[in-house]
């Protein structure tokens, strides 16, 4: 049995990827995408034509109705080849806006709905800060399921659990990034692989917190920069692996043994914790990593969100 085939009896594997023709080889339950993704995506030549007809289609309802119809096009072409869901993101520069938020995911789900897509096929996907999971809150509330990203610290996903979301995305590969940056010339790569890999570490910290206390909200390890932080996390909730990554695992028929085990985490001594808002404000505040990673994640997508709206134009 190869490593994807044995993380799949463990784990629910996601496709991280905007190319739907890739998704098929490796079968994963789930797709996420975001904007760098899909930018990525539509600068190929197989690709191209779901920008142009789109914006020659919804182009005279100004930029931000085609970039969503774009997503959604984008979204209803994954599910052809996945049986779950498809992560559907809201534009990163409305991550400090609750309102527009919220009206913004409403109108990707009605997109969706009027393409023939069940609610419960999209999750809405919404950056981590304050704003971001209230609006997450309400969303779910109204029985629109939503993907909190750009997550790097445990009082995000502690508020997240607080906010009863479906679902989190940590990253692990780049707080594994920052760490690394960090320690330059003295980081030991071999040292800090695997289970000591401080991605890994915040992932399965939030996992056995959520086991410990019975938070329902699914925990999926994203943004992954080696085989090793995947397999070190088997038995997580869910993971989100780009199509790289999937076809190394597919490749290798290394051992893979459960890393991850809820009923393990039900014996632990963990406390419980949560935070109202100027509380989440300060442990945020006090995790330079995730403060720093947080900030640099909503303007790499909105950067990339400005690429996709000029080739739009």
């Amino acid at each position: 049995m190869n490593q994807l085939d044995a993380l799949k009896q463990l784990t629910t594997v996601v496709a991280d990827t905007g190319d739907f023709n890739q998704i098929a080889a490796y079968s994963p339950r789930d797709a996420t995408t975001n904007p760098s993704l899909i930018l990525k995506a539509v600068q190929k030549p197989e690709y191209a034509h779901l920008l142009q007809e789109t914006v020659a289609k919804f182009g005279q309802h100004g930029v931000d109705e085609v970039m969503n119809r774009l997503l959604v096009r984008f979204g209803i072409e994954i599910l052809k080849h996945v049986p779950g869901r498809v992560s559907t993101e809201v534009d990163a520069r409305l991550s400090f806006d609750t309102e527009a938020t919220v009206t913004r995911a409403r109108r990707i789900i009605d997109l969706y709905q009027g393409e023939g897509v069940h609610v419960d096929r999209i999750l809405i996907k919404i950056a981590s800060t304050w704003e971001g999971i209230q609006a997450a809150a309400r969303l779910e509330r109204d029985g629109i399921h939503t993907n909190l990203t750009l997550l790097f610290s445990f009082c995000q996903a502690v508020a997240c659990g607080q906010a009863k979301v479906q679902l989190i995305s940590p990253f692990v590969g780049r707080i594994y990034d920052w760490y690394k940056k960090q320690a330059g010339a003295k980081w030991d790569e071999a040292a800090m692989a695997g289970a000591n890999d401080p991605g890994v570490q915040s992932v399965r910290a939030i996992y056995n917190f959520y086991k410990k206390h019975g938070i329902a909200t699914e925990v999926m390890g994203a943004s992954f920069r080696n085989v090793g932080q995947i397999t070190a996390l088997a038995g997580c909730d869910l993971l989100t692996i780009s199509p790289d990554l999937l076809a190394q695992l597919q490749a290798s028929e290394a051992p893979l043994a459960k890393a991850l085990d809820a009923e393990a985490a039900q014996a632990m001594d963990i406390p419980f914790v949560q935070y109202d808002e100027a509380a989440f404000r300060f442990a945020l505040n006090e995790d330079a990593m995730a403060t720093e990673k947080l900030s640099e994640g909503i303007r790499a997508f909105v950067a990339d969100t400005i690429k996709l709206e000029a080739m739009m134009r």
